[in-house]
């Protein structure tokens, strides 16, 4: 224990980070690229290199958070409250399963909110390990597990935890998170309890296509989820300084959702 302590009071790494100069308007957010200084090395990664960019403690929200500005974890923590809150129910009862959790940043939101239990997800082993050094203590337990091809004994385990509310922020959409996995995801939540997540605001245009838009929309409008709040808000800053509009969204699952639910829709 005091081990873990000290490591959560050490003062964050200050990293000397350039955005190219060269305009960026053109690329997906996926494909923006950034360069940081990291003692004799200069060092350029792509935004969504996660694992590269988890293992340089400090390093994610000083982009993300620091320079960027990003408000989503408290955004979709805000409205999961407030819904929650005016339904009758009580916050800090809930049992959440966080997908695409990252480093914990989204946790460290709803610990602090006081949710009875909170158990992490995410796909690369280096955002477990960055969370478990930056924020320990934050979950009760963390899966590094691919939501497309869970084994038997995850999904059991999983489903041991009597998942009543599902958060993803900041994970959905641009191929980091598919549509059957944010499928299998929300089958843990029992019927009755909530999902929030925030999702890029084109994913709400009947023009955007791709599979996860319109996954996005088949799970809005279909009798498996109600929809109690759907906000759009400034998700962050681009690095030219122009505002990236995303939308949160906080509902309750009203049933059990099948597994075909994607396939049968020709959703990719």
């Amino acid at each position: 224990m005091q081990v873990l302590q000290e490591a959560s009071d050490t003062k964050p790494k200050r990293y000397h980070i350039r955005f190219p100069q060269r305009d960026a308007h053109d690329l997906d957010q996926d494909e923006v690229m950034f360069t940081f200084v990291d003692g004799d090395d200069s060092i350029s990664l792509r935004f969504h290199d996660y694992d590269k960019i988890y293992d340089h403690p400090g390093l994610y929200e000083q982009v993300f958070y620091d320079r960027l500005k990003c408000t989503s974890p408290q955004k979709v923590g805000e409205i999961l409250k407030r819904t929650v809150d005016a339904s009758g129910q009580h916050f800090t009862e809930l049992r959440v399963l966080d997908l695409g959790a990252g480093n914990g940043m989204m946790g460290e939101v709803l610990k602090s909110r006081g949710v009875a239990r909170l158990v992490g997800a995410d796909i690369i082993p280096e955002a477990r390990e960055a969370c478990y050094r930056d924020r320990p203590g934050i979950y009760d337990d963390y899966y590094v597990a691919d939501f497309t091809a869970l084994d038997a004994d995850t999904e059991s385990e999983i489903d041991n935890w009597g998942i009543d509310c599902l958060t993803s922020v900041a994970a959905l959409g641009f191929g980091d998170i598919p549509p059957s996995a944010f499928l299998r995801a929300l089958q843990f939540v029992k019927p009755g309890g909530w999902v929030a997540f925030n999702i890029k605001e084109t994913f709400l245009h009947s023009s955007d296509t791709s599979g996860f838009s319109r996954f996005i929309r088949e799970l809005i409008f279909s009798k498996y989820l109600d929809l109690f709040h759907l906000e759009r808000y400034r998700h962050r800053l681009s690095m030219e300084g122009v505002p990236l509009y995303y939308y949160a969204l906080a509902g309750r699952k009203v049933a059990d959702i099948p597994g075909n639910f994607v396939s049968s829709r020709a959703i990719e």
